[in-house]
């Protein structure tokens, strides 16, 4: 007798009769309605926003691919911290499926202190409240003193209309000492940039956004001190207008303070001028990010930014290197190109993480190119325009108050002319 055949088959009756139970009960599990949805642990949120945010509803067949979908949106919210949720089974194949929100303290303050191009003690103070009516409408103003005085206020209202389709409406007064490069020499500018802005926002889905508006001002140059050339003016002021189109891919998984996957925002501008000095030019930026989780407590953080914009020979070109935008330690406003390529990484390690309270270490590596103005894209390799510059940083934030982190970056460059400093901010750098 054959019993190796014997039991070949026996093994394969029994995983037959595994593989129909288990679709038998798959079928079933499909079949499970939901009876209630319960919103749990809201105190400022609407119940009513979360249920027109989230897919599930009442009456439909339960779906753990649809419910991880509602979880992921509800985590990007400023307001929500985190989010999970509970099935609980019911008789006659029901169930109430349970969303558990963690909220966020939203009413935040802010400041930032910094050092003006020309080195003086400059900061920002402001307010914001990003779950306004408890509809995650955000309502903000600033004032900053740098050199001179400004200040801001907008509205952010993603889901105004829809679930998908809101605005934003921005009003700026804007001056300060803003340094101009022309002829290997350097001049102070004071300079203004007042005007509104109108945008319409709309959610394709859980990954895909586009913002899409105008808006209408007026910058202003006064000249303060330094060189002077005769082909650059001493006054301007200019009425100008601006076209934008933000697309934004947001791949990314929310777990606290810890980000893992993918992300891509895209920026495109027109802007449109009155005065041949400021000519109309067009203007282009893609920021790439790449989260990765090492570990329990570790996060590697990249940031790639491919910009460019018309290459106008103009001592006011629009992209400029400075601390607080992508090189840390390199200066305030040291340079300015028409076109950039920025690469930060940087992996964070959590070293205390007691309740609500994070103290995060890091180590960064900032590099970036830049193209002059009127120049060739060789500039992007050549030598005096490349800088890199390595550091050490420190984080200070709360779990549970919205975007409350408080860093403290070193960076000292290893480039030609490298220069080193500390940068203060409000936030991740990117």
């Amino acid at each position: 007798m054959n019993y190796d055949l014997i039991a070949s088959n026996k093994s394969n009756k029994i995983l037959f009769i595994v593989i129909m139970l288990f679709v038998c009960l798959s079928v079933q599990g499909q079949n499970i309605e939901v009876a209630e949805l319960q919103i749990t642990g809201t105190k400022r949120t609407k119940i009513s926003f979360v249920e027109k945010l989230v897919t599930i509803r009442q009456g439909m067949l339960l779906d753990s691919v649809v419910m991880n979908k509602d979880i992921l949106r509800l985590k990007k919210l400023p307001s929500i911290s985190h989010a999970s949720y509970n099935v609980k089974a019911m008789p006659n194949e029901q169930c109430v499926v349970q969303y558990v929100i963690e909220e966020n303290f939203t009413l935040i303050p802010f400041a930032n202190l910094f050092s003006s191009s020309n080195d003086n003690f400059a900061f920002r103070v402001g307010l914001q409240e990003f779950n306004s009516f408890g509809r995650n409408l955000t309502l903000g103003a600033f004032y900053q003193y740098d050199n001179y005085s400004s200040f801001g206020v907008g509205i952010r209202a993603p889901y105004l209309f829809t679930d998908k389709l809101g605005l934003a409406l921005n009003y700026n007064d804007f001056t300060t000492l803003e340094p101009v490069f022309f002829e290997d020499d350097t001049a102070d500018y004071k300079y203004s940039n007042t005007g509104f802005e109108l945008l319409a926002l709309y959610e394709f889905n859980l990954f895909n956004r586009m913002e899409f508006g105008f808006s209408f001002f007026t910058e202003d140059y006064t000249y303060v001190e330094g060189a002077t050339s005769e082909g650059v003016p001493l006054n301007l002021n200019v009425d100008k207008h601006l076209l934008k189109f933000i697309y934004d891919y947001n791949g990314l998984d929310y777990y606290y303070h810890y980000l893992d996957g993918f992300r891509s925002q895209l920026n495109l501008q027109y802007v449109g001028s009155t005065d041949d000095n400021l000519p109309e030019f067009l203007i282009g930026f893609n920021d790439f990010t790449f989260f990765k989780r090492i570990g329990d407590r570790g996060n590697w953080a990249n940031r790639l930014r491919l910009g460019l914009a018309s290459n106008v020979d103009s001592p006011f070109a629009p992209f400029t290197v400075d601390n607080n935008l992508n090189i840390r330690g390199v200066g305030n406003t040291i340079d300015r190109g028409t076109g950039m390529i920025v690469l930060n990484t940087e992996y964070r390690h959590t070293m205390v993480e007691k309740n609500n309270f994070v103290l995060q270490g890091n180590f960064f590596v900032d590099g970036g190119t830049w193209r002059n103005p009127a120049g060739g894209f060789d500039d992007l390799w050549e030598s005096e325009n490349l800088r890199i510059y390595p550091g050490v940083g420190l984080r200070f934030m709360h779990k549970r108050i919205f975007n409350a982190i408080f860093r403290i970056d070193y960076g000292f460059g290893i480039t030609k002319d490298g220069d080193n400093g500390i940068v203060f901010g409000i936030g991740q750098y990117f």
